[in-house]
């Protein structure tokens, strides 16, 4: 969510952004299922906040350490991020996968002009023509993927992350 915050923000304000670096997300999630995906004005996400929100702690908890394994691979670190998620306020965790499941920027990135480093989770290596679509309306990209790891890849292949991070902010 925090890269399509930083896509949106560049897109919308291009004059005080001057780079910027994108970890593990697309200009539309949705799309990479149905490339006719479109953005609903004003969706109604009462129904899925609901769902989340009457969730008693444990079955949110069990909800959440279901889908850690779907995203980070390190062991020592997936503790941590599980706690992250469930100390999260469940109301705004709702309300933002809502919104960002119904969010395109794929135009919109268009307007971005400063220099942009992508980096992706090994897995979307399977989907690269897809993934390079998304992102062909955006200028000044670098587009890597990990060498291994998932969503996390910060912990799933820090020294590549490091390596990426580190290039970029100095030759940019």
């Amino acid at each position: 969510m925090g890269g399509g915050l930083a896509m949106a923000l560049a897109a919308d304000y291009p004059e005080l952004i001057e780079k910027i670096i994108i970890v593990d997300a697309l200009p539309c999630l949705a799309a990479l299922t149905n490339p006719d995906f479109k953005q609903q004005e004003n969706i109604d996400c009462s129904i899925a906040i609901h769902q989340i929100t009457a969730l008693s702690e444990e079955q949110f908890f069990q909800m959440q350490k279901m889908t850690i394994p779907q995203l980070i691979q390190n062991t020592e670190m997936a503790e941590t991020v599980l706690n992250w998620s469930v100390q999260s306020n469940r109301q705004t965790f709702a309300e933002m996968y809502c919104d960002f499941s119904n969010t395109d920027l794929r135009k919109k990135i268009a307007t971005i002009k400063c220099p942009s480093l992508i980096l992706l989770e090994s897995y979307f290596k399977n989907f690269k023509p897809s993934i390079e679509n998304q992102y062909k309306n955006l200028e000044s990209t670098n587009l890597q993927y990990a060498n291994k790891g998932l969503h996390f890849i910060m912990y799933d292949d820090k020294e590549w992350y490091f390596s990426q991070l580190a290039n970029f902010l100095d030759n940019n």
